[in-house]
């Protein structure tokens, strides 16, 4: 089991303010977030939810274990420069308590090396309203990273006498919750394979076996939520969110572009009410986009990344470039070398933000993965009134 590290915790800054959970949507004025930290940050031990993610030809490939120390010195430091950026802008910033997810993870059903990290709680964490859900998770390596955020959550749950703490059903992640020889090492390689599997719906993850789901690849759009169907989050993920929300209307989407398709947050990124920017080389289903065109959404396409590549041992695609973060209706935060982005943003009429941030990659993504919304101004407004060409989810059948 994961225990505390006895290293410094970020958490303990005075808070003169009680904490007030609220949170509805990606773009509102932020004002408290959680900012994940690098420590004892490692690249997880494989299990059948990651084997498939890890391009055959990365560097990460073959190899587990702790990260570099010189890595997890290099995204402390960036770390802190962007808290402090987040505060100039007037947002409380609040850390987790990092475990040693160097140490073997383990459950009654299976074991493994070693952890992940506590770097971003995006994953994890899925604030809705007043309440703050903590998501199945489908990697072995990060079944119990939620004990990284127990303490936080526990301290707000204290402090908002309204808020809702809640726990989604922890998965068992039996060999059975996935297909067997879902890619061999000849189809890993073959890009056709792999896009045929995703054409096809075909997912590592299977769909009823029992509810998988992580909190990033989940869009909150005010009373619609879009959830993201793929490695990381089955059918069964989707209609457990919709049973827990049922005030809420749920969408799933998936698409066929992404030869990896975990977390939609590079995918499909709102940037204010009405305006989306998607990854052109995966876009959306032409009957999951009608819903949006039908309620005077726009679309715009992503430009192409600065990179050709991701940074060393980092297994997200290049397209991490549109893993932003919406500060309000103006300042977005992108990272200082995607000049391509932070120009289109000015021609959308925002204020880009450059932080320095690619040496964070590794530990898990950029802006939107590192962060958790604790509070967001703004109620449950409703953005997609006609919902004449909903796509409904999938219900259980024998």
């Amino acid at each position: 089991m994961l225990r505390r590290a006895g290293l410094r915790s970020f958490s303990t800054q005075a808070q003169a303010k009680k904490t007030v959970v609220n949170s509805w949507d990606e773009f509102s004025p932020l004002k408290h977030i959680i900012l994940g930290v690098p420590h004892n940050g490692s690249i997880p031990a494989v299990c059948p939810a990651s084997n498939c993610k890890i391009p055959h030809d990365s560097d990460m490939r073959g190899i587990h274990g702790r990260r570099p120390q010189h890595s997890i010195d290099r995204a402390l430091e960036l770390r802190e420069k962007f808290a402090e950026k987040l505060r100039s802008h007037g947002i409380r910033v609040d850390a987790p308590t990092a475990q040693d997810y160097t140490k073997r993870q383990a459950s009654p059903m299976w074991d493994v090396d070693n952890g992940f990290g506590c770097a971003v709680p995006r994953d994890t964490l899925m604030t809705i309203g007043n309440e703050i859900l903590f998501s199945t998770m489908s990697f072995r390596s990060r079944w119990w990273e939620y004990l990284s955020y127990r303490d936080l959550v526990l301290q707000y749950w204290k402090e908002d006498p309204n808020m809702k703490w809640e726990e989604a059903p922890k998965p068992r992640l039996y060999d059975d919750s996935y297909k067997p020889n879902y890619l061999d090492e000849h189809d890993l390689a073959d890009e056709a394979v792999r896009l045929e599997k995703v054409q096809n719906r075909d997912f590592v993850t299977k769909d009823w076996h029992e509810p998988l789901f992580d909190a990033a690849d989940c869009l909150r759009l005010g009373k619609d939520l879009f959830v993201q169907n793929g490695f990381t989050t089955n059918q069964a993920g989707i209609n457990w969110i919709q049973r827990h929300f049922p005030d809420h209307r749920v969408h799933a989407l998936d698409f066929p572009g992404d030869q990896y398709p975990i977390h939609i947050d590079c995918t499909l990124v709102p940037l204010k009410a009405g305006l989306l920017m998607s990854n052109p080389n995966r876009p959306v289903r032409p009957e999951h986009k009608k819903i949006f065109e039908d309620n005077g959404w726009q679309i715009v396409d992503a430009p192409k990344p600065a990179w050709d590549s991701p940074p060393p041992l980092c297994y997200s695609s290049v397209w991490l470039s549109m893993n932003t973060l919406v500060l309000d209706e103006k300042h977005i935060v992108c990272e200082a070398s995607e000049l391509p982005l932070q120009e289109s943003l000015k021609q959308l009429g925002f204020e880009p933000v450059p932080v320095d941030w690619r040496d964070c990659y590794a530990f898990g993504g950029s802006f939107h993965c590192w962060t958790a919304d604790v509070y967001r101004e703004g109620g449950c407004n409703d953005y997609f009134p006609n919902q004449e060409n909903r796509v409904p989810i999938a219900t259980y059948k024998e």
